[in-house]
């Protein structure tokens, strides 16, 4: 798992292709603007999912794992908190490989992520996004799907 703020990208982008690709796709496209909904970078090899949301209560969000992809979470107005924990021997309550997610029970520990800053979560690291930080909040963010 990663966190950082965007300045450092060049940092993880060497790391693969297609982690490039995903962050060129950050970087360069005007995030603000942009409709939520999917956005084709790289066929299903690469692609985003921009999301505009209200931030919950930690109890109503969904720790989740991923098999095939790799995700790069960009938060590009508001702030969130994200849990985090290594997959381990977490129970599964819910599987779609088709759609590459499980959720899991599981207590996790959580970090701030601001507007400008990005997660890598790989599929070791399972993660529950969208958490409220003290007070609801508007969040608009991208999800880059990373094939592995």
């Amino acid at each position: 798992m990663v966190i950082d703020k965007i300045e450092n990208y060049r940092l993880y982008s060497k790391l693969t292709k297609r982690l490039a690709k995903g962050f060129e796709f950050i970087t360069e496209t005007d995030l603000v603007a942009i409709e939520s909904g999917k956005h084709q970078i790289d066929n299903d090899d690469v692609f985003a999912i921009v999301q505009e949301y209200d931030t919950k209560e930690e109890k109503d969000c969904i720790l989740e794992g991923h098999h095939k992809y790799i995700d790069i979470q960009y938060v590009i107005q508001g702030v969130e908190l994200m849990g985090f924990t290594p997959l381990t021997n977490q129970v599964s309550v819910e599987e779609n490989l088709e759609k590459d997610y499980t959720f899991y029970n599981g207590e996790t520990s959580m970090i701030r992520v601001e507007e400008g800053m990005f997660t890598i979560f790989f599929p070791e690291d399972l993660h529950r996004p969208c958490v409220k930080a003290g007070q609801i909040s508007k969040v608009k963010k991208v999800v880059v799907k990373v094939k592995i």
